[in-house]
């Protein structure tokens, strides 16, 4: 995993990058066209990949050095001089590649922004369930290229059905020193993990009708496919629950039973159930029926301080509002 991320979200910019501003393709319109499809297609990276481990800022670098290179190239061009199309083959090679990136990165960047609309479902809306602390988006949005638990939507798969009311859920990483999730690229021990610990308060008023504390927080990568949830809270808030998922063993401050108030504490992230890593997962959903697994009910939306939350988006806990 840590190689696929080197080699996609670091150095495939970087050569773009690179190619735009070392070897321009040789004509004007060659040169708008290798703009534009790289500049579209570091805008669909920016938009689709997970940057919790490279650091949720590093596309907003790769912009930057784009937009130097077009710069530079519109500085040092005299174009009177320029010829409208390429002349060498070489040119006509580029031309094409940039042809290719632009529909790639157009195609992936518009499904993307697509994945930013409010799905067509009910919207439940919540307040910051986080204490102290800064979080980035995993998962999250309305379609599968941003939030892979739109998946579970597929009444076709049979093993999707006892996961059904987490379709629209929404994965949060902690943000530690220089904006990074973790100390390391993967590191094993989930401690070092900046959202490991983190204090989860109620975003609504309602009942604890679930809660299980005594699961045990996995080193990284091991998870427990079997118990998904790992230690967890479903809370009650009117005609929906809210489910908190991978808690800390041992951190719930509420039972079964309780009856909670916004912003009284549940406990805190941990790393336990099927976790590739210490994360929150946190999701809406219609009560199951009884007898059903807990998390089948009918999936809902979910806002967060009126926040559509989407891949990449970030979030302040309680000191940062």
């Amino acid at each position: 995993m840590i190689l696929m991320i080197l080699a996609v979200q670091i150095a495939l910019p970087l050569v773009l990058i690179a190619w735009l501003a070392v070897r321009p393709v040789g004509s004007l319109s060659g040169f708008v066209l290798q703009a534009a499809g790289t500049g579209a297609f570091l805008f669909a990276l920016a938009r689709v990949a997970q940057w919790a481990v490279p650091g949720w800022w590093l596309p907003w670098v790769f912009g930057g050095l784009w937009l130097m290179a077009a710069l530079a190239w519109l500085l040092r061009t005299n174009f009177a001089e320029s010829s409208l199309l390429p002349v060498a083959p070489s040119g006509w090679v580029g031309l094409a590649l940039s042809v290719v990136l632009l529909g790639l990165g157009g195609w992936y960047g518009a499904r993307a922004l697509v994945g930013q609309r409010v799905p067509p479902v009910e919207v439940v809306d919540i307040a910051n369930p986080f204490g102290p602390g800064h979080y980035l988006v995993g998962n999250g949005g309305s379609n599968t290229l941003v939030n892979r638990h739109l998946q579970t939507l597929d009444a076709t798969v049979e093993r999707f059905l006892p996961w059904r009311g987490q379709s629209y859920a929404v994965d949060f990483f902690g943000l530690g020193p220089w904006g990074l999730r973790a100390s390391g690229w993967l590191p094993t021990d989930p401690a070092v993990y900046a959202i490991f610990g983190a204090a989860l308060v109620a975003p609504c008023s309602g009942t604890v009708v679930a809660a299980e504390v005594n699961m045990p927080d996995f080193e990284v990568p091991q998870q427990d496919p079997v118990n998904r949830l790992g230690n967890h809270v479903i809370l009650r808030c009117g005609d929906a629950e809210i489910v908190f998922a991978h808690m800390r063993q041992g951190s719930l401050d509420i039972a079964p039973g309780d009856v909670v108030a916004v912003g009284d504490r549940l406990g805190e992230v941990g790393n336990s159930g099927a976790s590739t890593e210490p994360h929150l997962h946190i999701h809406a959903q219609r009560p199951a029926p009884d007898g059903a697994p807990p998390i089948s009910g009918a999936p809902l939306a979910l806002r967060i301080d009126g926040r559509f939350l989407v891949r990449g988006d970030r979030l302040a806990g309680a000191s940062g509002r």
